[in-house]
């Protein structure tokens, strides 16, 4: 995948306007996350929505002291984001950093370099998970990423951790443990709603394992990109995929479809996936050249494009990843 390119020189004289007037009065004022006689909140900014909403839930009744923002909130694609001087100006005076930490982050280090708040602490999802983080891989029958001029750096790492639900526990105790640091006097808050939390998340890893033993095939088809690796790992899942999970690749070659297609027939699929940010034609390319040409097509939420819309409507990680579930069943079967 190319690496992303972003220029924030811009950004920078800009930040620098606007801090030359406020800057002694943001060195002066209090770090406390309880409001004081300026109103200050604490400030936590997350780039995706899935550690959004994890930080939401353990903010809970506490989140009238607290200012919390998505970056990500307007349908763009994660992996195509590119910061405004507006998402930069929120990075560099929060108090709190949330964020992947993959390829797709490459231009979060110049963002924290204009930071202003120097006492911010950042959470990057991949480095709390450390060594559980896995490398992208390729499968057989998936499209071959096209040869990048730049000097390769060493491994591309499979960035969707949001999308295991084991690794979301993991985060959140994380994150629990951040807010309880800013903020001692709502720790006992924090802690109750995480462990609140994180029953739940146990609750439907446990629906997960039972949806998959009970099921009557293991394996998915996506006539699509694969961000779903880590999930299917944590329930021994097989998967065929047209591109990896982070691919920048968007049209398939005759010989993808063809391998798709055959699949489709050699394992009696009745189900061909797509991802909720994409269009149906290559799954309907698929399908249509199958023997049978009846597959459904079914979509799974890799909630990388949330939008402050859907916040708004009520949806959340758990919400989603319910979803998610009942699509599996469907395309399992039972």
């Amino acid at each position: 995948m190319k690496h992303k390119k972003i220029i924030l020189a811009l950004c920078a004289i800009f930040l620098l306007s606007l801090f030359a007037g406020c800057s002694a009065g943001a060195n002066a004022a209090s770090t406390t996350t309880r409001p004081d006689v300026t109103g200050k909140k604490l400030s936590v900014v997350a780039t995706i929505f899935p550690a959004y909403d994890w930080t939401r839930e353990i903010i809970g009744e506490n989140a009238d002291h607290i200012a919390l923002t998505l970056l990500l909130d307007k349908g763009t694609d994660f992996h195509s984001y590119q910061p405004t001087v507006d998402d930069i100006y929120k990075i560099s005076s929060c108090d709190v950093f949330i964020y992947v930490g993959g390829e797709s982050d490459k231009w979060v280090p110049d963002a924290l370099a204009q930071a202003t708040n120097k006492d911010m602490t950042v959470v990057c999802l991949m480095d709390v998970l450390g060594s559980a983080v896995k490398e992208e891989e390729t499968v057989e029958g998936m499209e071959a990423e096209e040869e990048e001029e730049e000097e390769e750096e060493g491994p591309e790492y499979d960035e969707h951790v949001w999308l295991s639900l084991r690794f979301a526990k993991i985060v959140c105790v994380k994150l629990c443990d951040v807010l309880a640091e800013k903020d001692p006097a709502g720790a006992e808050v924090y802690r109750s709603n995480c462990e609140a939390y994180s029953a739940k998340l146990e609750a439907l890893d446990a629906a997960y394992t039972e949806a998959v033993e009970h099921a009557a095939r293991k394996t998915l088809l996506f006539a699509d990109r694969f961000p779903f690796r880590y999930l299917a790992d944590d329930y021994g899942l097989n998967y065929y995929a047209a591109f990896a999970g982070c691919s920048a690749e968007t049209e398939a070659s005759f010989e993808t479809v063809n391998f798709l297609v055959n699949k489709v027939d050699e394992l009696a699929l009745p189900c061909v996936m797509k991802l909720e940010t994409s269009d149906s034609r290559l799954a309907e390319t698929v399908v249509s050249n199958t023997k049978a040409k009846n597959a459904r097509i079914l979509e799974l939420d890799s909630l990388q494009a949330v939008t402050a819309q859907q916040v708004a409507d009520g949806v959340t990680y758990l919400s989603v990843m319910e979803q998610n579930l009942e699509v599996l069943k469907t395309a399992l079967g039972g």
